[in-house]
């Protein structure tokens, strides 16, 4: 597989070209930054352990029936995935109340809640990712209604298996984002990433952040979070 132009570079991600028009090599870089790029800074080894830590979980996932662009790690930074369209819509799922969604309501972080939520942001960098709802995104063309009602079956999927699989090694998970494109025949699947960067992870028993959290509000030892998310998951 040959690499060729760089076609994107993201906040945390470069998107290169391959000789195979189909398939793009996504390469994981140690940027950090958090309030839609205000805060800037480089989490040592984050492009690596985001890289692994999305691949193990992509393929997990795969066997649970939801699928996704990821082919075939290439190093330890780049993964060879299926060419998509990312559907513009950001689609966060909660499980316990944390960051926006306590600020927005007025609640305290940690209220567990009987169901999980789901919620969309339209992904608009320059509009600040404002909130929609499926009206706003079928009024947008962003997505069709049965393209809308497949990512919310998914999103659901994934995180019935990541909160299992989270709890078996003794970490809560709070919510995170998700990112879907469409590959060339209109098939919907999970693209982007599922890490530290985009989930909320907190101890199940000390309720200790392992996430990117630790960047955000200062709370130092960040990169001793996303390494012992790494060990626990992958014994790495």
């Amino acid at each position: 597989m040959k690499k060729l132009e760089q076609l994107y570079e993201g906040k945390a991600k470069k998107v290169f070209a391959t000789d195979d028009p189909e398939l793009f090599i996504v390469d994981y870089k140690d940027d950090a930054t958090a309030f839609n790029g205000e805060k800037r800074g480089t989490i040592v080894g984050k492009g690596v352990i985001n890289n692994k830590v999305t691949n193990f979980l992509m393929q997990k996932l795969e066997k649970e029936g939801v699928p996704t662009h990821f082919v075939e790690q290439l190093s330890d930074r780049e993964t060879l995935v299926k060419k998509v369209s990312i559907v513009p819509l950001e689609v966060i799922i909660r499980n316990i109340s944390a960051g926006s969604f306590s600020k927005r309501y007025g609640v305290e972080e940690g209220i567990v809640f009987d169901q999980p939520t789901i919620e969309f942001s339209y992904k608009n960098d320059d509009l600040g990712d404002p909130l929609i709802n499926d009206y706003h995104a079928l009024a947008l063309k962003l997505a069709t209604a049965e393209e809308i009602e497949t990512i919310k079956k998914y999103a659901f999927k994934v995180n019935e298996f990541l909160k299992a699989f989270m709890k078996e090694n003794g970490i809560d998970l709070v919510d995170f984002k998700l990112e879907f494109g469409r590959l060339s025949d209109g098939t919907i699947v999970l693209a982007d990433e599922i890490s530290p960067d985009t989930c909320r992870f907190w101890d199940s028993k000390t309720h200790e952040k392992l996430d990117k959290d630790r960047f955000r509000r200062d709370l130092g030892h960040v990169e001793d979070a996303y390494q012992e998310i790494l060990r626990r998951l992958m014994g790495e």
